[in-house]
């Protein structure tokens, strides 16, 4: 997850109805965020040859109040994967912005790192592993990244879809050396272009868990 601090007009006009941008100590982050599904299932069942595959997303942070709690969730300016049936399903039943590019990875005890590309287009992020860090601490930077447990999507005419992710507190490892090669304005529009000249604000190796991914429904504004 390489974190970049930006300015919180970024993404005004890209907050979905019914919430508001979420910030850490006063710092709004965008994220890059590669990682692997392992052993995926659809309402219990596998899919053929959809089962283990890649994804790279850029992401915001947000919030939502309900009568009960406070909601900490994200959103996606874009989502890529490298199986077309996911991207098409995904974009035209739940509204989720997927695209299908080429994709690899490579995931061992010394190194992680993902590659997506479209043409002559290709995009890279590595980091070299390091120690483990253990659960981040309540409050800390780390935390506030990879604890938000919603997902909202803006669906048009002022509905926002909101759906709930669980899965237990990630242990971080130090990342001893990091390589991001990426075309932020080719890949998620001009609008992010400035990314590519700049450096991550943070750089978290989280050890994932399984996960668990319920039905969303549109929230009530």
């Amino acid at each position: 997850m390489a974190n970049y601090e930006v300015d919180q007009a970024l993404f005004e006009p890209l907050v979905p109805a019914g919430c508001e941008l979420d910030h850490h100590d006063g710092k709004y982050f965008v994220s890059l965020v590669g990682f692997m599904f392992l052993n995926t299932r659809v309402l219990g069942m596998p899919v053929p040859f959809h089962v283990n595959f890649e994804e790279v997303n850029l992401r915001f942070y947000v919030r939502h109040e309900t009568k009960d709690e406070v909601r900490r969730g994200v959103v996606f300016v874009k989502e890529i994967v490298p199986r077309w049936a996911i991207a098409f399903v995904a974009r035209t039943r739940y509204g989720e912005p997927y695209e299908a590019w080429k994709m690899a990875h490579i995931r061992n005890r010394s190194e992680v790192g993902y590659s997506w590309s479209k043409g002559d287009r290709k995009n890279s992020v590595r980091v070299e592993v390091g120690d483990s860090l253990g659960v981040p601490p309540a409050g800390s930077e780390g935390e506030f990244i990879i604890e938000h447990y919603w997902g909202y999507t803006r669906r048009g005419n002022g509905r926002t879809d909101e759906y709930k992710v669980e899965h237990p507190k990630w242990e971080l490892f130090a990342v001893k050396d990091t390589a991001i090669n990426v075309d932020f304005g080719y890949t998620y529009g001009q609008t992010f272009a400035f990314l590519s000249d700049s450096r991550p604000h943070s750089v978290l190796l989280a050890k994932g868990s399984e996960i668990s991914v319920f039905k969303g429904k549109s929230i009530s504004i």
